[in-house]
């Protein structure tokens, strides 16, 4: 190995500290950069920089072709250091194992598991299917070790699950049937409401009666109006109360739509309130949208609900400013 080569690429070792040309051994903690990528990147600000997978125009449209590309190299990379992998004798092979925190090819088709969810945030569902379908046959994984079966399994159940939403998604509702089915069979988890949810999110957008599959999961759907127990989880502080203010939404904008207005305003009031825990504005103008909307239909006793429900959070607002109520 001629380190004197590889030192040449990395710009910052061209110096000396007390007197001692640099050399760097915290690469655990920041790791330096060879003039290969100061050079990329450089040209990426200059030239490229925008939101991958978001713009639509042409700084956007280059990064993302930059990202692909990128993404599509290390993949390549992956996949020829697996096959490497399975030709070595099986002492180095373990030894190579033990270096990796997971098996090696999550890392091959983890990168198709976000951009498929990138796509799905999007609203981009025919291309997030065909991620998905890049990760769906792992048949040329070898190994057979706990862990990798572990992470086999886990992709197996993601694929499934993944591949009947973005269908359900992009207009497919002849699957259905099958998520439903696949729902009932799934663990009950905090994940629970999210595969609900996409049902909700078919049926608004394509006008589905699913009361019978709501009677179903009558039960679940009631514990998720439950007071969530405090965690230190980031998903579960965060993400999953953000989920259950958009399930309330959903669901409220499914039954005022199809007339059950005493369901649909008691949803709409619980989504308000989580919109307004979690402070996400976005949710709680939709539910203000969605009263306006059917307003006529609505019981003088939701109607007073609603109208404490805006004073309260108006009083709150002014506090947090630190203005002041001057005429209460």
């Amino acid at each position: 190995m001629n380190t004197a080569l590889i030192r040449e690429q990395f710009p910052i070792l061209h110096q000396e500290i007390n007197g001692h040309p640099l050399v760097y051994l915290d690469n655990a903690a920041t790791s330096q950069k060879p003039l290969a990528v100061i050079e990329a990147i450089k040209h990426y600000y200059e030239f490229d920089n925008s939101n991958v997978h978001r713009g639509v125009h042409t700084l956007g449209s280059r990064a993302t072709d930059a990202y692909e590309g990128a993404r599509e190299k290390v993949a390549r990379f992956l996949e020829i250091q697996y096959t490497i992998k399975h030709q070595q004798k099986k002492r180095e092979c373990d030894e190579l194992a033990k270096k990796l925190s997971r098996p090696l090819f999550v890392y091959i088709t983890y990168a198709d598991l976000l951009c498929a969810s990138v796509c799905e945030a999007q609203g981009d569902y025919q291309q997030a299917l065909e991620y998905t379908y890049a990760y769906t046959d792992l048949d040329w994984v070898l190994e057979t070790d706990e862990d990798t079966l572990y992470w086999l399994n886990l992709y197996k159940d993601w694929a499934q699950c993944n591949s009947y939403i973005y269908k359900l998604l992009s207009g497919d509702t002849s699957v259905l049937p099958d998520y439903v089915e696949y729902i009932a069979k799934s663990k009950v988890d905090k994940e629970m409401v999210t595969k609900i949810l996409n049902v909700l999110l078919a049926a608004n957008q394509y006008q589905l009666d699913i009361d019978d599959i709501l009677r179903r999961f009558e039960t679940i759907i009631n514990s998720f109006t439950q007071k969530m127990q405090p965690s230190s989880d980031m998903y579960t502080s965060q993400v999953i109360p953000e989920q259950y203010a958009r399930f309330g939404y959903e669901l409220a904008y499914y039954y005022l739509y199809r007339g059950s207005y005493g369901d649909g305003f008691k949803h709409l009031m619980y989504a308000m309130v989580q919109s307004h825990i979690i402070n996400n504005e976005t949710y709680f103008i939709n539910c203000m949208g969605l009263f306006v909307k059917f307003r006529t239909h609505a019981v003088p006793e939701f109607k007073e609900e609603f109208l404490n429900l805006i004073e309260k959070v108006w009083l709150n607002n002014v506090e947090k400013n630190g203005s002041s109520d001057r005429r209460s």
